[in-house]
């Protein structure tokens, strides 16, 4: 049986790597395609946002990865000490 607790890690866990790639492909966007890199005037500021955006998510997921694990997967050393 599947607890409420393991719903929710694994939900955010998609959640953020959702997140990820959308900004991701954002940014390949803006590269590759003249179109899209039209609509914005600063392109450099415009990637530099969406990297600050996957960082953010990135870190999330970690953040979750490491406290948050689920009951079957191997735990590790939370902490260096």
């Amino acid at each position: 049986m599947i607890s409420m607790r393991e719903d929710l890690i694994k939900a955010s866990r998609l959640h953020f790597k959702a997140h990820i790639e959308k900004h991701r492909i954002n940014i390949e966007n803006m590269m590759e395609n003249s179109v899209g890199v039209g609509e914005h005037s600063d392109i450099m500021d415009t990637i530099e946002k969406e990297l600050a955006i996957m960082a953010e998510y990135s870190d999330k997921l970690e953040m979750l990865n490491i406290y948050f694990r689920l009951d079957y997967e191997s735990s590790k050393e939370v902490l260096n000490g």
